[in-house]
């Protein structure tokens, strides 16, 4: 008789149902999201979640725990490093079981079972929410008596609102004019300059050097002639002297 055993065995026994909850605690661990039967997502939990919030202890012995059920390292490390910082601010329940309808085969009840932590979709809408800001209306004479006393201060104070903000983008439009005026000037300078350096070199291209006169011509010719037949005439006295010298030294 079956006494005080209120969980599932899942028609099977102890060494297979360990194996098989290791292997999904494993998988939802490191694809954040399972497909399965309800009942398995049930026994599940109740098989990870103690697991989750061990795993907000990063201490050796707690890996050793975790280890000892999962004997998976790659699905530990996940499970410390990624989903314990998410996890953190949780006091309990970091699963979610969502009925999808009824299998084909069998017409079991299945399921998908996911992290609530890692579910992008619905994260994105709650913040969308909160973003919103609540509006609530009266109804009655209240609300008559409240505009009447409420009225001319509450315009005044958006008056001044409304004034301030156009002070503010008429500074903004004065800024980006001042700077676009900035830039015009820049360019201009800059084409001012390109303009002044193309006529540079057109003069220098249009300058042509100045023609030779024949007479200068001539006339340093003449003088090269000149120096050449000196030159011929002074190497005999040297040859001269050369023997005069020799003579005396004999």
């Amino acid at each position: 008789m079956r006494h005080r055993k209120k969980f599932n065995h899942l028609s099977r026994k102890s060494a297979h149902r360990k194996a098989m909850l290791a292997n999904m605690a494993t998988s939802l661990i490191m694809h954040k999201r399972i497909h399965t039967t309800l009942a398995k997502a049930k026994a599940l939990r109740t098989y990870i979640e103690p697991l989750i919030t061990r795993s907000k202890e990063d201490t050796t012995h707690s890996r050793r725990v975790v280890f000892s059920y999962l004997q998976s390292k790659e699905a530990i490390t996940e499970l410390f490093r990624e989903i314990s910082v998410k996890v953190a601010d949780r006091p309990g329940g970091y699963t979610r079981i969502i009925k999808i309808g009824n299998r084909l085969g069998d017409n079991a009840e299945m399921c998908m079972m996911e992290l609530v932590d890692f579910n992008e979709n619905l994260l994105a809408e709650k913040d969308a929410k909160k973003a919103k800001p609540a509006r609530r209306r009266r109804k009655g004479g209240k609300k008559k008596i409240a505009e009447e006393t409420v009225a001319e201060p509450v315009v005044e104070e958006i008056s001044e609102e409304v004034i301030e903000t156009e002070a503010e983008v008429e500074e903004v439009m004065e800024e980006v004019k001042a700077e676009v005026e900035a830039e015009e000037k820049k360019e201009e300078i800059k084409e001012e300059v390109k303009v002044e350096v193309e006529e540079v070199k057109a003069e220098d291209e249009v300058k042509v050097e100045a023609p030779v006169d024949e007479e200068k011509k001539e006339e340093v010719k003449s003088e090269i002639d000149k120096s050449a037949e000196d030159d011929k005439k002074e190497e005999p006295k040297a040859e001269e002297k050369k023997e005069d010298n020799k003579e005396e030294s004999k």
